[in-house]
């Protein structure tokens, strides 16, 4: 079969290896259709890493992917041949401390897909997964299934907040994880909400989805035009570029008692935090770490048809095109958001 192999920096070569086959009767074997290109995958390719997790070149990179099942295992009772599927990139033991506080995106033995030193990723025609990492559904297109990844990690975002109903809240960043987390803050009833982004595209796309104010901090004074509107501040900021100027504008955005999610990967392994204004303001920063069991959820969310998430996909590509793709994704080319690989 064909699988992209991320070989040196900036470096994507297609080859041929063996394909997969169960191991396991619990196990599923899939036939991929459509592979998102994640900002995971692009710090990968452009850097090697993220923080301490560097890869060991050749590497089967990404995550994101719908899938038909082709084969199952003897024990699959829940998933049948020819299932058009959704997929969890984790895979947890459930036995460990941590998943039985329900801490399952921090298991001990955690593995995830397309992560260095975890477990190859899923640029390639087949793979194989436990059943429990598949969820079907007889709606959604292949693109659509592929978009429940990222949209989980905005469920599991907008978690942490107690409540976001006719809460303001603030989305620093409206790559695709930015605009997934507009949607899943809208959808919990958010009041208004404040998008950013570098990219006017992004800014505008943003608006058009449901954003109550976007703006560019490149040529905008964000904290100080918001706080025109807001003179009471935001109650929630959620950081999904991994800037360091969106972390200290939401430091500045957040009202007493506020709360700063951080969802987007830094390029750095260290960050800067005014701890006078955290201390003063009495600021809760929570970190997000992938979706931890909220896969269903972003399912089910995308299936009501409530939101619609196509607009994210806006280039396709084969899978032999897989280092223009990444090179498009990188470089911020043609107002890219969302680029998936056919496979």
């Amino acid at each position: 079969m064909k699988a992209g192999f991320l070989t040196d920096i900036r470096k994507i070569e297609i080859r041929e290896i063996n394909k997969p086959e169960i191991q396991s009767d619990n196990e599923v074997l899939l036939k991929i259709k459509s592979v998102g290109v994640c900002g995971s995958d692009i710090h990968y390719y452009k850097d090697g890493k993220i923080g301490t997790q560097r890869v060991n070149f050749p590497f089967r990179i990404c995550h994101e992917f719908s899938a038909v099942v082709e084969e199952t295992g003897k024990k699959v009772k829940k998933i049948k041949i020819g299932d058009q599927v959704a997929v969890d990139p984790a895979t947890f033991c459930r036995t460990c401390d941590q998943c039985k506080e329900g801490r399952f995106n921090t298991c001990r033995t955690l593995l995830f897909m397309g992560s260095p030193g975890l477990k190859d990723g899923c640029l390639c025609e087949y793979t194989v997964v436990p059943e429990t990492s598949c969820y079907p559904s007889k709606k959604l297109s292949f693109d659509q299934l592929c978009l429940v990844e990222p949209m989980s990690i905005a469920v599991y975002a907008v978690k942490y907040p107690l409540t976001l109903k006719k809460k303001n809240i603030g989305i620093l960043g409206a790559g695709p994880i930015g605009l997934c987390t507009l949607i899943a803050a809208l959808d919990k009833d958010a009041g208004k909400i404040y998008v950013t982004d570098k990219i006017d595209s992004r800014c505008e796309t943003a608006f058009k989805h449901g954003a109550y104010w976007t703006a560019n901090p490149l040529n905008t004074d964000i904290v100080k035009e918001i706080e025109k509107k807001e003179p009471l501040l935001l109650d929630y900021v959620f950081e999904c570029c991994g800037d360091q100027d969106a972390i200290d504008q939401a430091m500045m955005l957040l009202k007493p008692g506020g709360k700063l999610i951080i969802v987007g990967i830094h390029e750095s392994e260290r960050i800067s935090i005014s701890t006078d204004l955290m201390r003063r303001r009495e600021i809760t920063i929570y970190n997000v770490r992938r979706q931890n069991e909220s896969t269903y959820d972003a399912l089910k969310l995308i299936e009501s048809g409530k939101f619609k998430v196509d607009f994210m996909v806006t280039h396709h590509f084969n899978i032999e095109e897989s280092q223009k793709a990444f090179d498009t994704v990188a470089n911020y080319k043609d107002n890219v958001i969302k680029a998936i690989i056919n496979v």
